[in-house]
């Protein structure tokens, strides 16, 4: 007897159904009309992302507690696409996400609502992709960092809002705007790395919190986390990447989970997660020639001479090494984030880029004007963002420094496809963090 399909078994079919009937469709076609069909709809695009920047629909109203979000995911994604909205609109996000910030610190979902580490996060970077002095002075640094001390919690782990909840989410979002306002310290660090530790699971991605299960959005929080406070040597990166290698479907996207459907917003979570294992390499092989994470192994980010402790030192001044701490040297956390992104990619992106870059282009792209989540569903701002920005990562992820723009073969379709670098750690446009970093690390 065959055995009944699961509802899960029926749902994953009917997705991989209408993804290959795309592919074949797609297979047939002459050369010209290929390169027609997988063109990124840049005008339509921005088109349908300054639309909702203006003016959203009443049925909008249940997302009142995210408008900071909105925000984000519309600008970051003009951003990619090379473009910028008019300073009309630039001051109106300035000044409705400054009547966001709360007056002790961080930023609500809207005017007059309590402050979020979620919503600070996504304020914080829509005010560092708007970019220059008015947007940039704005975020009150010293209010900010008197929020995250009060979601700082002994476990260190944080909480998403008073009397909030935990969870792998909330250390990122926090160590994140801590480090890009270049507040971070060693009291906002102490013990988030045992927390997002007892969050990896036996799979090897790592969940929302201690128990639960391995997650995409969870694995690249808690992995970019442990990047920024300098203690990712404690993870088990290979079993992390194991993981990771295993959530790209058939259909060329990523799932989020083990045994669940594609989503386009996974190209950035997961695809996010290998690009930040591209600048891991001497970790990663150390770990794989051991078979276990290892401790106190170094990677080499900005050169220099061996110590006679081991260490990596300068003849001229101590740079940022990544993966443990040198007492004549400490390690500025704060430019972690920019020496990390300064390192080059020098080991080959370890998941099928064309396949993804397949998935995005042909079955999450409403010609109309934004992306999906996959074929029969409806366009979002959310899946936008986050399908747009899996798709630079994935086109430049063949360079390998910040400097070499990627090779024709690197972008699938026209070469006009080709987006802005966004930043791995941060998900904002590069040149956009370079002038964030330096106007915060101004004293």
């Amino acid at each position: 007897m065959t055995a009944a399909r699961t509802k899960t078994q029926q749902e994953q079919w009917m997705v991989e159904n209408q993804v290959f009937q795309l592919f074949d469709l797609f297979a047939d076609l002459p050369r010209n009309a290929k390169s027609a069909l997988v063109e990124l709809q840049r005008d339509k695009h921005l088109e349908y992302l300054t639309k909702g920047l203006k003016r959203l629909d009443p049925s909008f109203c249940v997302l009142d507690a995210n408008r900071p979000w909105l925000c984000y995911w519309i600008l970051h994604s003009i951003s990619l696409l090379g473009d910028y909205v008019e300073h009309e609109v630039e001051d109106n996000v300035i000044d409705f996400l400054s009547r966001c910030q709360d007056p002790n610190g961080g930023y609500g979902g809207g005017p007059g609502q309590l402050p979020h580490l979620a919503t600070t996060y996504a304020a914080v970077n829509a005010l560092i992709t708007v970019g220059g002095e008015r947007s940039l002075s704005s975020i009150n640094r010293e209010k900010v960092y008197m929020f995250l001390k009060r979601m700082k919690q002994p476990s260190g782990a944080f909480r998403m809002h008073d009397a909030g909840e935990i969870d792998v989410r909330a250390c990122y979002t926090a160590i994140s705007v801590a480090s890009v306002l270049n507040i971070l310290d060693d009291e906002l660090i102490q013990n988030v790395g045992d927390y997002i530790l007892s969050c990896q699971t036996y799979e090897g991605g790592i969940s929302g919190e201690p128990g639960a299960e391995a997650h995409g959005g969870y694995t690249f929080c808690g992995f970019a986390t442990m990047i920024l406070i300098n203690e990712v040597n404690r993870l088990d990166l290979a079993g992390l990447l194991d993981w990771v290698a295993f959530r790209q479907g058939r259909e060329g996207g990523f799932q989020g989970r083990t045994n669940k459907l594609v989503d386009s917003c996974y190209s950035f979570w997961q695809g996010g997660a290998f690009a930040l294992l591209q600048r891991l390499h001497a970790i990663l092989d150390e770990q794989l020639a051991n078979y276990g994470p290892q401790t106190g192994v170094a990677s080499d980010i900005s050169g220099g001479e061996e110590s006679s402790d081991g260490t990596q030192v300068d003849d001229k001044t101590c740079h940022f090494k990544l993966g443990g701490t040198n007492a004549s040297c400490p390690v500025n956390l704060n430019s972690i984030g920019y020496n990390f992104v300064k390192q080059p990619g020098e080991m080959e992106a370890l998941y099928h880029r064309w396949a993804l870059q397949q998935y995005i282009l042909l079955c999450a792209q409403d010609m109309e004007g934004g992306l999906k989540d996959k074929p029969g569903k409806r366009r979002d701002f959310y899946h936008t963002c986050y399908s747009l920005s899996g798709l630079s990562l994935s086109q430049h992820s063949w360079s390998q420094d910040e400097d070499t723009p990627p090779l024709p073969n690197a972008v699938m379709g026209p070469y006009a496809n080709l987006l802005e670098r966004t930043h791995p750690l941060f998900n904002v446009v590069l040149d956009q963090y370079y002038e964030a970093h330096e106007f915060f690390d101004t004293p």
